[in-house]
């Protein structure tokens, strides 16, 4: 495992802790559609029986351990094609939602049978049946995180075993904080983060304790390295030094937002969350919490089918400098809260195909959320101007995108309750979605700075008004989603500009960190663009490599004959070209990042034909200068001589013949061109009869 960056000091601020600010943020909430009320009164009446779920699955596979390609340098697998393996029978219709380690393998101890009976129930009072139980044989895809930055164009991983410019540091989320909001407790959380990042050559984390007595806000988090704080929750919003309880589901749900947040956004802080309950009214306690310690993004993996209570609690979702991100759901076609609240960015999914080399292409997976709010209004920022989205009749739902399908899954490590005993799984669902959008924000956020700007907030007019309403910027920052669906309803369904499945679409990361930062973010791998190249047998070869990159690079060639060779600068050169046809192979490697890219050069070389003169009859008149251009053909620049000239006559450069003072008689002049570069000749003669004047 990598050695971990700097330790992050979490200085607290002598600011008394008012923890009466927490329960206000919901007192103070105006009337929903049940009509005006306090949230106080909502929380102690109908928020008092409404639960959030996780939005995760796993695919009904046991991942053996990642392969160590990345663990030296972490962008090694990105253009790799991404792990696969089957479903076993005794896996094999078992649901993936809400699935744990402790199902797979009770599942895969009993032959199958009992787990699929034991989760028939637990599926039959689930909303939503989008997610059919994969078969046996069916083929699970599961990607690294590099390979994830790859296929979204997000900054490259650097080499993290030196020294970090600013800029690399803010695009790997340096600086910025990322609050989790979970219920229950995971004990083994920051372990599973260390295999995790060991796993994948990220840097590690520190554990930064925060006092449950402490002062908020917190001081700014460091920009020279990651930390992972973990905050016990009182349902009310307080902090305390009693875990909540342990719940293998949340438990899995922790291991995944906190890992991949880490994965997108390596360098920011992370603070998880962790409240007693899944309540609607402690889950927003919580976000209040995260508002008072400081601002960051607040990313929230969880749901709840949306009801008239949903006004009441929204004001939590609007504090300064604040960045809010929900997951859509995982039941197919439905809205659910938080990400209904119009100041959250509500993530729905995709199911991803990437190879390794190319472009991603993604369609919609069929158990995300999505659609149109039955209580709350339409937000000015969803218009007409916005491709796709028309004028909907209240909040519309996904806004944006990312890969979501178990079955084209994300690694996560999870850890037994005792911490003894560490499996991989291929997750997916909205909540894999989510912590990633919440970490590009993060980054987002740490470029900005860089650039002495403020914090992004809500995201939601940049998306919609400054991205999607210009159709050049929505084609080079957006994937646009549009095939797949999550129903059988008229919204359901993918279509070209907004849906909402899929909302506005998934990022084109590069290009749409410098739209949000105006920083011109590095593409995440050099660029080398293949060509054909003609030469000659003998005459020696040499080309530029056609290549963009942000960094220096090392160049190695595939397929070259011998005596080929490229230098540190990329030109190609061949001293002794020998007649055929070549396809070389030139690899470019950025030596920060170790990425890659490859172009192919097709390299005809022929053996040149010796030069052809034509031979010519002339007349001059004695003592009048007598000039003649010979006509020939070579395939290169020649050189010219005469044999046995008349005393006088001389051949230029360009092969015209001359004799400033011609003596009367009949001449034979062999005249020979030669090859500058084969060595090759060709001659003819000059017949020429020099009259009297």
């Amino acid at each position: 495992m990598p050695r971990p960056l700097l330790r992050s000091s979490l200085r607290l601020l002598p600011a008394p802790w008012l923890s009466a600010l927490l329960l206000g943020a919901l007192s103070a909430c105006g009337g929903g559609g049940d009509g005006a009320r306090t949230a106080a009164t909502a929380s102690a009446g109908s928020l008092a029986t409404v639960q959030a779920r996780p939005t995760y699955h796993l695919a009904p596979v046991l991942l053996g351990a990642p392969a160590d390609t990345d663990m030296t340098r972490p962008s090694a697998s990105a253009r790799l094609a991404p792990h696969t393996t089957q479903v076993p029978q005794a896996l094999a219709g078992l649901s993936s939602r809400g699935l744990t380690v402790q199902a797979l393998q009770a599942a895969l101890a009993d032959g199958g049978a009992g787990a699929r009976a034991r989760m028939a129930g637990a599926t039959a009072s689930a909303e939503g049946a989008a997610v059919q139980p994969m078969a046996a044989g069916s083929t699970v895809t599961t990607y690294t995180p590099a390979q994830i930055r790859a296929a979204y164009n997000l900054p490259a991983l650097p080499d993290l075993s030196g020294s970090l410019t600013a800029t690399e540091a803010a695009q790997l989320g340096a600086g910025q904080t990322v609050y989790i909001v979970n219920a229950y407790h995971d004990p083994n959380i920051a372990a599973e983060l260390a295999a995790f990042a060991g796993s994948f050559g990220l840097p590690g984390c520190s554990v930064a304790a925060i006092d449950p007595a402490a002062s908020l806000p917190l001081a700014s988090a460091a920009s020279d390295g990651c930390t992972l704080s973990v905050v016990y929750a009182t349902s009310g919003g307080g902090m305390t030094a009693d875990a909540p309880a342990y719940n293998a589901g949340w438990a899995t749900e922790i291991a995944l937002d906190v890992q991949w947040v880490h994965a997108t956004a390596p360098m920011a802080r992370i603070v998880l969350i962790e409240v007693p309950d899944s309540g609607i009214a402690s889950i927003a306690n919580a976000v209040a919490l995260a508002n008072a310690m400081g601002p960051g993004v607040v990313s929230l993996s969880l749901g709840a089918s949306e009801g008239s209570w949903v006004s009441s609690v929204d004001t939590v979702f609007y504090g300064t400098g604040m960045s809010y991100v929900a997951a859509t759901g995982d039941n197919g076609a439905a809205v659910e809260w938080p990400s209904v609240s119009p100041g959250v960015l509500a993530v729905g999914g995709t199911t991803l195909s990437f190879k390794g080399s190319g472009a991603r292409s993604e369609t919609v997976w069929s158990g995300t959320g999505g659609g149109v709010s039955k209580y709350l209004a339409r937000p000015a920022y969803q218009t007409k101007s916005v491709p796709g989205l028309g004028t909907p009749a209240r909040r519309s739902v996904a806004d944006v995108a990312f890969n979501a399908n178990p079955a084209s899954g994300q690694y996560v490590a999870v850890m037994s309750q005792d911490g003894r005993s560490t499996s991989w799984v291929s997750a997916g669902g909205t909540s894999l979605a989510t912590p990633q959008w919440a970490a590009l924000l993060a980054v987002a956020n740490a470029l900005r700075v860089q650039s002495s700007l403020g914090m992004i907030g809500a995201p939601h007019n940049a998306f919609y008004a400054s991205v999607a309403s210009v159709a050049k910027l929505y084609a080079a920052d957006f994937l646009d989603v549009n095939s797949g669906k999550d129903g059988s309803c008229a919204l359901c369904s993918a279509k070209a500009g907004y849906d909402n499945p899929s909302g506005l679409g998934t990022p084109q990361g590069v290009s749409l960190l410098s739209t949000l930062t105006g920083v011109t973010v590095p593409a995440i791998a050099p660029s080398v663009t293949s060509g054909a190249v003609n030469g000659q047998a003998g005459v020696a070869l040499s080309f530029s490599v056609s290549v963009s990159a942000a960094n220096a690079l090392r160049y190695s060639l595939d397929g070259a004959p011998a005596g080929m060779a490229v230098n540190t600068a990329g030109v190609v050169s061949w001293a002794k070209p020998v007649t055929g046809s070549y396809s070389v192979t030139v690899t470019a490697t950025d030596t920060r990042t170790g990425q890659t890219a490859q172009g192919v050069y097709a390299i005809t070389i022929v053996t040149p034909d010796p030069p052809s003169v034509t031979a010519a009859t002339a007349s001059a008149v004695a003592g009048k200068a007598f000039s003649q251009a010979m006509s020939y053909t070579a395939p290169n620049a020649v050189t010219w001589t005469l044999t046995k000239p008349p005393s006088g006559m001389v051949i230029s450069t360009a092969g015209v013949v001359s004799w400033p003072k011609p003596v009367k008689g009949s001449y034979s002049v062999t005249v020979t061109a030669r090859d500058s570069k084969t060595g090759k000749t060709g001659s003819a003669v000059l017949s020429l009869t020099v009259n009297a004047s």
